[in-house]
């Protein structure tokens, strides 16, 4: 998340307004104040498509929708909006309203940490996206070396387990899927570029 665009509080309606007309940046939305995202570097898009392509592979054939950076989600009880990196959803995608463009139940919801961003997706954002009932998994990838952190809902409480090195591969329970670090970071670390796979 980057600065508030104006000190001006709007409601939901309106932020949802402003963002549907916008045709140049995106915006994230919180209790009345909208802010604007910020451009991602080379390895956080890399991530980000290595990690939409193997979950999609791994959907393809099931009542699954894998969204990338796109997909703006709701988190109704926080009263805030955000835009994260991968979302999942399995089962009927449930929509805001007739946009389809705000999603209301995402099952894993990932984002590649940045450090203008890091601080905010481990703490107010995953605050906010704690309150989504659907919600089971968070993960949050690093991109300064190749290990994801995942948060898994047990209950009331979020298990927290780590997964490093390019050798590694994690088990995403809430979808069903497994995502091998040497295919997230394709192409990101120099042992890793050109390689096979």
């Amino acid at each position: 998340m980057s600065a508030v665009l104006q000190q001006t509080r709007y409601t939901a309606e309106e932020y949802l307004s402003l963002e549907r007309r916008s045709t140049s940046i995106k915006s994230e939305f919180h209790d009345g104040q909208i802010y604007a995202m910020t451009g991602a570097s080379r390895e956080h898009n890399l991530i980000s498509g290595n990690i939409y392509r193997e979950l999609s592979q791994q959907l393809k054939s099931r009542p699954c929708e894998a969204y990338i950076n796109e997909m703006r989600v709701k988190a109704t009880e926080a009263r805030s909006y955000h835009y994260p990196d991968i979302a999942v959803v399995c089962g009927k995608p449930e929509f805001e309203d007739a946009q389809v463009d705000t999603l209301l139940n995402p099952m894993l919801l990932i984002e590649v940490l940045s450090p203008s961003t890091e601080a905010y997706d481990r703490g107010g954002k995953f605050a906010h996206y704690r309150k989504i009932p659907s919600l089971r998994e968070y993960l949050l990838v690093m991109q300064d070396q190749p290990g994801i952190e995942r948060y898994l809902r047990q209950g009331e409480v979020w298990i927290l387990s780590e997964t490093l090195g390019l050798e590694a591969s994690l088990a995403l329970e809430s979808i069903d899927c497994r995502l091998s670090l040497r295919e997230v970071y394709d192409k990101v670390f120099e042992d890793n570029a050109g390689g096979e796979g």
